[in-house]
């Protein structure tokens, strides 16, 4: 099981995993139960929890169009669509599309292509359009309905980003029906956790992350949520599986439960038998929209210290390499004379980076970090999350054939630079050079494209066409895409790319790869050798 942000404890984050709250008062009492134990019945723990979980609601203007950002000063401008209809999460990436940026330790996507599981997965933030009301100029309000739980009696709550995103004000409502007016203290839109405070006359019923062992496949669990914004509702089940990967940033070791959870649920917890918050139900796996018994939930002991984060920084604070990597499939591997695929393959470093400062280049496949094995793109960026800023890391990569070491300074991501827009008018279009057989053309980098994606000198060719059902279209190769390297050498001209395709044609090599620089991400890709002589 892998853990978020920095392992060193704290004592915020040793007491959101202990048996007492943030403010260190008691807990309700819990009367524990064995993993194998067979419950008679959940009344009695149903009961003790209940007064813990809390409704959420969030309100926004149809007027307002950009949501918040991440830096947990307050909830920005609402977003232009309704939040009572949820957001899709798009199921899985085109073939080209499989890129983790450790410099955000995201997933890319793409909305390029589809596959059956797309719109099936959906954050569940509720509200009956009847919900919605009209302010005082005549706008539209637009409710979202979710739910939350308190983790420490001073007030403070943990819910989803997606619950009051974009929300103009949020207010949660007590089990007791007491409705308070609720402030933001901080938001990790990545990991899809939110930290809100409330001020109460009184201290209020909290309920701890667990800080046992990660609950097994066939725990009993009890899903507890404001579903469909009918108020508290506890729903039972059992964890399905773990380590589910849903293609969703927020986490790939979801808990998967049968507890029935549905729209309005959303930032609600699932708790184990013992009364510990076990993880937060985030998403559901639904042709209907309704409940089919798939539901998800980030584990604990990923929220915790995401929480600890938020609470003292107003922010995640994250370990930060600032390398894009892809998935190394069992062509680029057989390229690189890899004896197998794994790691993480660098698709490009940020200048002036700890990546940048410790050597490490495009091409290199990352396999060890900090004494882990790398098994893919996905595993590096939490590997690299986990090492508190400025502390630093061993790694170990795959150079020319060998494997190289390296030592890395850990750092706090930085805020992302501005694009830089391309010319108005664009100069007239180049002569452009077909590569034989491959099923594409391409053609010299302009100085606006250069600028635009920050192409360093003396690398870039643009392809200029891509042919229908070619080789270089079923890689996922693009129009207006740029060629930064053939294998480790860099392109500059389109007569680079096609003398050095002919030599490796002479040379019998199967395949060649590609460094490519596409309109979001940068990509190595493989293409078959095969005719074009």
């Amino acid at each position: 099981m892998r853990r978020m942000l920095p392992r060193a404890g704290s004592a915020i984050l040793a007491t959101l995993l202990a048996a007492t709250p943030l403010g260190g008062a008691a807990l309700l009492p819990l009367r524990p139960a064995t993993a194998a134990e067979t419950p008679a019945g959940f009344a009695d723990l149903s009961a003790r929890l209940l007064p813990s979980v809390v409704n959420v609601a969030s309100t926004q203007s149809s007027s307002s169009s950009d949501s918040g950002g991440s830096d947990g000063a307050g909830a920005g401008p609402s977003q232009d669509q309704p939040l009572e209809q949820g957001r899709d999460q798009q199921g899985f990436d085109p073939p080209r599309r499989h890129q983790a940026d450790a410099t955000t330790s995201s997933s890319a996507s793409s909305s390029a292509a589809q596959s059956p599981l797309d719109k099936r997965f959906q954050d569940f933030a509720a509200g009956p359009p009847s919900d919605s009301q009209a302010d005082q100029k005549g706008g539209v309000k637009l409710q979202s309905l979710g739910s939350g739980f308190i983790i420490d009696p001073s007030g403070l709550i943990v819910t989803n980003n997606h619950v009051i995103d974009g929300a103009d004000s949020i207010s949660v409502t007590l089990a007791d029906g007491t409705s308070l007016p609720a402030d933001l203290v901080g938001r990790d839109t990545q990991m899809d956790i939110a930290l809100l405070r409330v001020h109460a006359d009184h201290p209020l019923p909290a309920v701890a992350f667990s800080r046992a062992a990660p609950a097994r496949i066939g725990d009993w669990v009890l899903a507890i949520g404001n579903p469909y914004g009918l108020g508290g509702t506890v729903t039972a089940g059992i964890v399905s599986a773990r380590g589910r990967d849903i293609d969703d940033s927020s986490s790939d070791d979801f808990i998967q439960t049968d507890a029935p959870i549905n729209r309005g649920n959303s930032g609600g917890p699932l708790f184990n038998m013992d009364g510990a918050v076990i993880g937060i139900n985030t998403a559901i796996y639904s042709p209907s929209g309704g409940s089919v018994g798939i539901g998800f939930a980030i584990p604990a002991e990923e929220v915790a210290p995401v929480v600890e984060q938020l609470h003292r920084y107003g922010k995640p604070r994250r370990g930060w390499l600032g390398a894009q990597v892809q998935e190394v499939t069992p062509d680029i591997a057989q390229s690189l004379g890899l004896p197998q695929p794994g790691g993480a393959m660098v698709a490009f470093v940020q200048p002036n980076s700890p990546a940048a400062v410790a050597d490490l280049r495009a091409g290199d496949v990352i396999l060890t970090f900090d004494g882990h094995a790398v098994s893919g793109m996905h595993a590096l960026p939490r590997l690299v999350a986990e090492v508190a800023v400025g502390a630093k890391a061993s790694l170990t990569y795959w150079r020319d054939g060998k494997s190289e070491t390296a030592t890395v300074a850990i750092s706090d991501a930085p805020t992302p630079p501005s694009t830089i827009s391309a010319a108005a008018t664009p100069p007239p279009k180049p002569s452009t050079l077909s590569i034989a057989g491959l099923g594409f053309s391409v053609t010299a980098i302009t100085p606006a494209v250069r600028g635009k994606y920050s192409v360093p000198e003396n690398h870039g060719v643009v392809i200029a066409d891509v042919t229908a059902k070619g080789p270089a279209a079923q890689a996922g190769l693009s129009a207006g895409d740029v060629i930064l390297q053939l294998g480790a050498a860099p392109v500059a001209h389109p007569q680079d790319v096609a003398g050095r395709i002919d030599a490796l044609r002479r040379a019998h090599r199967g395949e060649i790869l590609l460094l490519v620089q596409g309109s979001d991400e940068t990509q190595w890709v493989t293409l078959p050798l095969s005719g074009g002589t």
